[in-house]
């Protein structure tokens, strides 16, 4: 997981690219991170006038960073004194069990690509136990599963306040049991799990691969199972496509209801735009939402991203949408199909979420036999999928050009030596790049 701080200062960069610096000082020179977790970005700003404006004009952009560069879907709330007083005297935090209203069945937008899951989501949410347990929902990012995730929750717990939701993501899932086992605290690790009546695991294919995380989730997949606790996970892939993952947890996840999401077509995209459109009061011509529906194609996420960056100009620029304004506005989140190339921050993200390490030790100078290992497949995947040069990888490292030189041909020996551990772990980290683009 990363800092606060460091989250912070990269959004702030990214905001004075997008913004200029002079706007970005202005209104962000005394705002306070209170609070950074997977499911929300909590700021505090002393000044009424200021905090307006973060929450008007400047919130889409402050998401579009944490998606653009953590690939986070984290909501930002933007506290004044009021706030922040009541938050501190809770002691504690609104926690990733406090699911957005917002995702719920009816804000979801049912389409020929997402019935099957959508209806089977609804079922688990009537019978939560009962049928279709676990439930296993795949498909490329951005195309609703987690929307999904959060509506059965929301679902259950308006029929049942009392119910005991988990919710965790699958490298949040390793990371913890790491906590747990440096501090002692397996049992009460082993508590928060298996004592859930809800158990939703978003991400699942991030613990294939990773030995202690499979054993841990085996064990509390069964004590829930057994139990009849309802299990939903969600992942990038059907559980036959994960490489690296245990046999006997490539079962479990089958017991139950596989439903796969595809991207939108054409009918479900025009749908979702003018539901966004609605939801922020922006009033789009059928040509303009043609206009998108025929040119932003990948995911929903890009789709209602796409909106956002319509209503930050109207209220930035006072812009006017016409199509030619729109067209000129969006232009740069368009992406050529199989055009794209992982960034190299993208990759060494990867790879630090795939051996859980964080990516200041893979950047710096530990050599432990992990580490090492996952720097040398970092840079051989930086090599292999840009056109970075050996010189260029080597700034992203700290090191010279025959340091990069070598790391490559050990991954590279060692694949040509039949490595099999090896090659999974490299094509599944190749898919989970490949499934961010």
């Amino acid at each position: 997981m990363y800092s606060s701080a460091y989250v912070w200062a990269k959004i702030i960069s990214y905001l004075e690219d997008h913004l200029t610096a002079a706007t970005t000082s202005g209104y962000f020179d005394d705002a306070e991170v209170i609070e950074l977790n997977e499911e929300q970005l909590i700021l505090y700003s002393p000044s009424d006038f200021r905090r307006d404006i973060i929450r008007r004009r400047f919130a889409a952009f402050i998401q579009d960073a944490l998606k653009e560069i953590f690939h986070s879907d984290a909501k930002l709330i933007v506290f004044g004194d009021e706030e922040l007083n009541t938050y501190r005297s809770k002691g504690r935090s609104n926690t990733a069990m406090d699911f957005n209203p917002q995702f719920s069945f009816e804000n979801f937008v049912v389409g020929p690509s997402n019935r099957f899951a959508h209806g089977a989501a609804i079922a688990v949410s009537n019978t939560p136990g009962q049928v279709y347990n676990p439930l296993f929902i795949y498909g490329p990012p951005g195309v609703g599963k987690t929307h999904l995730l959060y509506a059965i929750a929301n679902g259950i717990r308006k029929k049942n306040p009392g119910v005991n939701i988990v919710y965790i993501k699958g490298d949040q899932f390793t990371n913890e049991l790491i906590a747990a086992l440096q501090s002692g605290k397996n049992i009460e690790f082993r508590s928060k799990y298996r004592e859930a009546d809800l158990f939703l695991i978003d991400d699942i294919q991030f613990i294939a691969g990773k030995d202690s995380t499979q054993e841990e989730f085996f064990h509390t997949f069964n004590t829930l199972y057994e139990e009849h606790k309802q299990i939903v996970m969600t992942s990038d892939r059907k559980p036959s496509d994960m490489l690296t993952l245990e046999d006997r947890l490539k079962t479990r996840f089958e017991w139950g209801l596989l439903a796969d999401i595809q991207p939108p077509d054409y009918e479900t995209r025009m749908a979702i735009i003018k539901n966004k459109a609605t939801s922020l009061a922006l009033d789009l011509s059928d040509d303009v939402c043609n206009y998108i529906a025929n040119n932003v194609t990948n995911n929903v996420r890009q789709i209602e991203g796409t909106v956002k960056k319509l209503r930050a100009y109207v209220d930035l620029n006072g812009m006017e949408l016409t199509l030619e304004n729109v067209t000129r506005a969006i232009a740069d989140m368009f992406k050529s199909e199989g055009n794209a190339l992982p960034t190299p921050s993208l990759i060494i993200s990867q790879v630090c979420k795939f051996y859980s390490i964080d990516e200041t030790v893979l950047r710096g100078t530990l050599k432990n036999k992990g580490t090492t290992e996952a720097r040398q497949i970092a840079i051989y995947l930086i090599r292999k999928l840009t056109n970075l040069s050996l010189p260029d990888i080597g700034k992203e490292f700290g090191r010279d050009h025959s340091t990069i030189l070598y790391g490559i041909r050990k991954i590279e020996v060692a694949l040509k030596g039949g490595n099999a551990t090896l090659q999974n772990n490299i094509r599944d980290i190749t898919a989970n790049i490949n499934s961010c683009l």
